[in-house]
């Protein structure tokens, strides 16, 4: 269909039906060139209007996101159905009655701090790594942005954040309830159990006839996978390396954009005592020499560790004098007596951190390297332009990837791990994006070029499918007669172990239910929720912990078919933390991040309410197609 579209697109019918759309939309559509201009709001938030044209540019690219992600495009039925218009809508609602709180507040964010955001963002990155206008330009163009728009939104993103984060940190939880959370949450409880083994039930084997009935009723896991046959063509930066050339001077470039992480200074961890006087100090290091310690000196002085801390510094940062003395030292060397800003110090070195230093001809080679595969990746993205161009122009895929020079790879049959009928591995990529794409494209139709994460670059068309098959009972009789014989296992032990578990309930013993079984019963160690502890499963913990003291509950065993009867005889609680225990401000501090985490959407919804919300379903609906 998409190849169709391309061809008709030049063609001069299309020209004409084009040209009376556009006539169309000028009598009736979105901007009434003679009427006026037609007011084009989909919903109103206070005083602020959502245009049309927001509604449009997010709901367009959540539809072309969702498609590049599934690898087939979501249709506006489909949309509707999953409630997508609606949700874009009321996100776009809820965006703007916060915004009209940053406005009324006034904040807003500095040209610098904006240009800084949109330059680290990756996507609008050029060749060399560093942030390119033209990248810029082309991805928020393809997002239905203008450079103006996009950063008027970077900006108003910056406002919104700096309110909301003020509305969801500094959350702490009230001391009681996060005590009663973790009380719940490091419940301690035992048990008494017996197992009940797989072989106090006996399962006789099963006729042919509930082996078939078996086949049916699971046939994925008894089935042929299915196979695609698949034409594809790759696209390699190998293939248009020799394209590429990368000069000195862009290697020197590239060099400058990455000093940081080539010469770096050598740091080291400081202490430092500060004396009155040249005297004082150097009879202190007097006394070092003698055999007193550096922390001796500290204590005597009355300074905590944190007194004489310097922290991490490179060499300029302590001064000239200061700085020279301290990484002259070994590690653990005290200095001499060396003139401060407020007297004469000691200093001593607690740790140190090698510096790094490469000049361009150390890391030339591996520069160019990276260069010019990001070159390459740039020249792939052209060769992937011109393909779709040769398909636009009505070649097929083969006669486009001839006509550029590529070859075609045909392969008979592949199921969705990449191996062929006979065991083998078929012809194909190993990534798994590729396969993936196989596997969700329609028969016949040819694909748009797409990149997996090792920037190969893919076309493919599914020529045929071979849908799974049952395969036949003699087969996978063995399997099948196993998995038939386990699962009606199962459900004889799970009906035993109720009935026992009843039993040891209305007695409020395990003793005869145990003697029945020809053993004792047994003590568990510690259990704790959510813990899987052997031999007991997630599943029985779980009912451990919701039973009451004295309850006996059952359920599968943790490993093999065993299942276990257990009473509950004993329950305990941690002790209360101080408030100023780590562990009790770490959880606090936790649960805190998760309460405030929702205070953004809460804010949004009174901001909404106090300021009152209308919607247009009607100009809403041109964008998805929804109403009548």
């Amino acid at each position: 269909m998409l190849q169709e579209m391309r061809k008709y697109a030049k063609s001069t019918v299309a020209s004409i039906f084009l040209g009376l759309l556009a006539l169309s939309f000028g009598i009736w559509g979105i901007a009434d060139i003679f009427h006026g201009s037609a007011d084009t709001t989909v919903a109103t938030v206070g005083e602020a209007k959502i245009p049309l044209d927001d509604y449009q540019r997010e709901y367009q690219n959540y539809i072309r996101n969702a498609g590049a992600q599934t690898g087939k495009p979501l249709t506006p039925e489909q949309a509707r159905a999953q409630g997508v218009p609606d949700q874009i809508l009321q996100q776009l609602i809820s965006r703007q009655a916060v915004d009209n709180v940053v406005n009324g507040l006034k904040l807003t964010a500095s040209d610098d701090y904006v240009a800084r955001e949109i330059k680290s963002i990756r996507a609008f990155a050029g060749p060399l790594g560093t942030f390119d206008h033209d990248s810029f330009l082309r991805a928020i163009q393809e997002s239905g942005f203008t450079e103006q728009t996009f950063i008027a939104a970077v900006r108003d993103d910056t406002a919104r954040e700096q309110l909301l984060g003020a509305t969801r940190n500094g959350i702490e939880i009230p001391s009681g309830y996060a005590q009663a959370i973790f009380d719940y949450l490091n419940e301690e409880r035992a048990v008494e159990y017996v197992a009940l083994p797989a072989s106090s039930v006996t399962v006789p084997k099963p006729a042919d006839a509930a082996l078939e009935a078996y086949l049916k009723a699971h046939a994925a896991k008894f089935s042929t996978p299915e196979y695609r046959a698949v034409t594809y063509v790759a696209m390699t930066p190998a293939d248009v390396m020799s394209q590429v050339n990368v000069t000195d001077d862009q290697l020197k470039q590239e060099y400058e954009a990455r000093k940081e992480s080539y010469v770096v200074p050598e740091k080291r961890d400081i202490e430092q005592i500060t004396f009155p006087d040249e005297a004082s100090a150097k009879a202190a290091r007097a006394r070092i020499d003698a055999g007193s310690s550096f922390d001796d000196i500290a204590k005597e002085r009355k300074l905590k560790p944190s007194d004489i801390a310097l922290g991490t510094v490179v060499e300029e940062d302590l001064g000239k004098d200061r700085g020279a003395a301290a990484f002259a030292l070994p590690l653990n060397g005290v200095s001499q007596p060396v003139k401060g800003a407020f007297g004469y110090v000691l200093l001593r070195v607690t740790k140190i951190a090698p510096g790094i230093s490469k000049s361009f001809d150390d890391v030339k080679a591996d520069i160019r390297k990276d260069v010019m595969q990001q070159l390459a990746l740039a020249q792939l993205d052209d060769l992937s332009n011109k393909f779709e161009d040769a398909q636009a122009g009505g070649a097929n895929l083969s006669e486009a990837a001839k006509k550029l020079g590529m070859h075609t790879v045909t392969v008979a049959a592949v199921d969705s791990r990449g191996m062929a009928p006979d065991g083998a591995k078929a012809a194909v990529p190993d990534e798994p994006e590729f396969l993936d794409q196989v596997f969700k494209a329609d028969v016949g139709e040819e694909g748009d070029p797409f990149q997996t994460k090792d920037g190969n670059i893919y076309v493919i068309r599914v020529d045929g499918v071979t849908p799974p098959k049952i395969r036949p009972l003699d087969e996978v009789r063995d399997a099948a007669t196993a998995a038939l014989m386990d699962q009606e296992r199962a459900k004889l032990l799970d009906a035993k172990a109720r009935s026992l578990a009843a039993q040891a309930g209305k007695q409020q013993s395990l003793a005869n239910v145990a003697a029945a079984l020809g053993t004792k019963p047994q003590l568990s160690g510690i259990l704790t929720r959510g813990t899987d502890t052997a031999p007991f499963g997630n599943a029985l913990i779980d009912k451990i912990f919701e039973a009451p003291p004295g309850s006996t509950v059952y359920g599968p065993a943790a490993k093999d078919a065993t299942y276990l009867i257990a009473r509950i005889v004993g329950i305990a609680h941690p002790p209360t933390l101080p408030a100023n225990d780590p562990r009790y401000k770490r959880f606090i501090a936790g649960l805190s991040d998760q309460l405030g985490g929702d205070f953004p959407t809460a804010f949004a919804t009174a901001a909404r309410a106090k300021q009152g919300v209308s919607i247009d379903q009607k100009m809403a609906d041109r964008v998805s197609g929804g109403g009548s």
